[in-house]
């Protein structure tokens, strides 16, 4: 996938989630950040392209998700750490499992106040 593709697969996961609402976008790092506008509703997600056309989703370490997705899809996605995702480039992609962890990343402060 693409920065492009990543970015509207992040938006799109954004719209069909519950409690997610629009998305801010920044830059942070130099790097496309996405995050709920509302406060207290999700966790940034950033796009980091890579050498060779490989692009990492960035995730906030201490909030561990990057380890709950390790957990959730081990043999399904490949990652990096405890802070990234790495969509690798000319291997296909698990959509699913992809959408899932981003809209995990967008409902994460929801879910840790048990809303979501």
């Amino acid at each position: 996938m693409t920065p492009e593709e990543l970015k509207a697969l992040i938006h799109e996961v954004a719209a069909r989630t519950q409690g997610v609402g629009p998305l801010a976008e920044s830059l942070k790092w130099g790097e496309q950040s996405f995050a709920p506008v509302r406060a207290n509703v999700g966790s940034s997600v950033r796009i980091q392209p890579r050498a060779g056309g490989d692009v990492a989703l960035m995730f906030i370490c201490h909030t561990h998700l990057v380890e709950e997705f390790h957990a959730l899809y081990p043999d399904t996605l490949a990652f990096e750490g405890n802070r990234a995702i790495v969509v690798e480039s000319g291997r296909p992609v698990e959509r699913d499992a992809l959408s899932h962890c981003i809209a995990l990343a967008l409902t994460y402060k929801l879910r840790k106040r048990g809303k979501a």
